[in-house]
């Protein structure tokens, strides 16, 4: 299979991923039946039917417009299997259970075309093991496809490989999520979690836990995780608010039942506080009450030493909202680790618990480190990646401080950061690619001509590649603004041939607005999957 051609999509399962889905295929024009169970009562369809009409009502919309309702059709395992012979492409996005989704895969397999793709919207689960649910004869053409939360809105999708995955199949399927649906696609391994979210579910551990150990309330810690440090509006706190205090747990469970190997196993499970809001029924913006709730105009946040809820603050000390406006990000991190503020030093252990968290793992999680901080900011909202970050700080140096932390007992883990981190290297991040931990090289970007087509694709420090703010011929330009025009371009990634002048390359002239020329880019204000505008 070199090119997909998808005529006709068919999600399985109307809950709240299927639904959205559907409803991002639809926005691409792409037609696509909607199955769910048959209704006990009245129309099979029922079902269905109140899932999509539910689609006009989620704030931010999942349809470009509600107009493109008119793509999706509604359906029931019940009448409809056959239908999925005219499918080229099918999305399975039922509940995480192995046995449900082994049952459904033997009631659809007879009905599959024999050269359609199906793939698993699964979360977590092995997507080698869902495979032995399939016949055979279908398993070269199945994966895992992670769409994340809310699919118009997030870019990630991960796509997983069985060890019986055809090559082309992936390639294919790649090239119609990014050229189709607008998708940044990561090739994730077959491991719990996958990329974004075992990286990014640590991460909010790691907040919680020296949330804690340095005495910081929950909307302190929200004031220093958000748009301070590049990370959603949503920070740490709201962020899991609105994915929901159960979804959390149940995540960190997998961890903890899956993982049992992972240095940090110790630190994957829910503090005694998240498991009495859950017991209460306080399980965040679902049910009106979580870390934080709203009391009349009011946002109050949950304290965990009276077990009741008291107004927010969220202050910034003024020396350390000081070091955070330190534009040079060695001199930032030095001073962070030098100050004796525990605001300060809860920002140091963060980071520096993410950084060592990625290095160990990096061989396990992902195919390189590339793939891993794209991964991070597409799915979770931040500005940079953990390399990114640790490379712009100051690679040796911040390798340096990490092991001392080590070695004093100061880390979450005592596991010792690997050989190639101090192999005399400064970047993970280079013009030739981006390291590898597991091929013990560095990998460069794909080829698939997909990719070729791209003038400005999304980079990660330390590449060389061609940015809105150096490509084409300025005409005119300020801090606010830049005017070019655009010269004639090869197959290349993002790379300007000769600039010839045709006569439509000398009337297409452009003007951005950039937000800072020395910025990377801003907060997108998404995060862990899931959509969530600041309150």
């Amino acid at each position: 299979m070199n090119k997909l051609n998808v005529r006709k999509a068919a999600v399985l399962g109307a809950g709240v991923m299927g639904a959205q889905i559907a409803a991002h295929l639809a926005n691409a024009n792409v037609p696509v039946v909607l199955f769910e169970l048959p209704a006990k009562d009245g129309d099979k369809n029922g079902i269905v039917k109140k899932a999509v009409d539910g689609l006009k009502k989620l704030q931010p919309s999942p349809l470009a417009s509600k107009d493109k309702l008119k793509y999706i059709d509604a359906a029931n395992y019940e009448e409809h299997l056959p239908l999925l012979a005219e499918c080229d492409l099918v999305i399975e996005a039922i509940a995480e259970r192995m046995d449900w989704k082994n049952d459904l895969y033997a009631r659809i397999a007879p009905h599959l075309s024999a050269t359609a793709i199906v793939a698993s919207n699964t979360s977590g689960l092995s997507i080698d093991a869902l495979a032995q649910g399939l016949p055979e004869a279908v398993r070269p053409r199945f994966c895992g496809i992670h769409f994340f939360n809310p699919p118009r809105y997030m870019t990630l999708v991960e796509i997983i490989a069985t060890r019986s995955t055809n090559g082309r199949t992936l390639d294919a399927l790649e090239t119609w999520l990014t050229s189709r649906l607008g998708k940044g696609v990561i090739r994730a391994l077959d491991t719990p979690n996958f990329v974004a979210n075992r990286v990014g579910v640590f991460s909010l551990l790691a907040v919680m836990h020296h949330t804690a150990a340095f005495g910081l309330g929950f909307d302190e810690a929200d004031a220093l995780t958000g748009p301070k440090i590049g990370r959603a509006k949503s920070a740490t706190y709201r962020t899991l608010d609105v994915v929901g205090l159960d979804t959390l747990a149940h995540v960190v469970r997998t961890m903890q039942e899956t993982l049992p190997d992972d240095p940090w196993h110790r630190h994957f499970a829910g503090p005694a506080w998240l498991q009495a809001l859950i017991a209460q029924g306080a399980l965040g913006q679902k049910t009106k009450a979580g870390i934080f709730r709203k009391a009349g105009k009011d946002i109050q946040v949950f304290e965990p030493a009276t077990q009741d809820y008291s107004a927010t603050s969220g202050d910034i000390a003024e020396e350390v909202a000081a070091i955070l406006k330190v534009k040079n990000p060695a001199e930032k991190f030095a001073l962070l680790r030098q100050s004796q503020h525990s605001q300060a030093q809860f920002l140091w252990a963060i980071y520096r618990d993410v950084f060592h968290y990625c290095a160990v793992q990096l061989e396990h999680v992902a195919d390189n480190a590339r793939d891993l901080d794209l991964a991070v900011r597409w799915g979770f909202g931040w500005a940079q990646g953990p390399f990114e970050s640790w490379q712009a700080a100051g690679w040796r140096e911040l390798a340096e401080a990490i092991a001392a932390d080590i070695a004093a007992g100061k880390t979450m883990s005592n596991a010792p950061l690997p050989a190639w981190v101090f192999d005399g290297r400064n970047s993970v991040h280079t013009p030739e690619g981006s390291w590898s931990a597991s091929k013990g090289g560095y990998v460069p970007r794909s080829t698939l001509p997909v990719y070729r087509r791209q003038l400005f694709p999304e980079w990660v420090l330390g590449e060389r590649l061609v940015t809105l703010e150096s490509f084409g011929e300025t005409l005119f330009e300020n801090d606010g603004v830049r005017l070019w025009r655009l010269p004639q371009v090869d197959a290349g990634i993002g790379s300007p041939s000769r600039p010839r002048r045709t006569p439509s390359a000398r009337r297409w002239w452009r003007a951005f607005r950039l937000p800072s020329r020395r910025s990377s880019r801003a907060s997108t204000g998404w995060c862990c999957g899931t959509q969530h505008p600041s309150p």
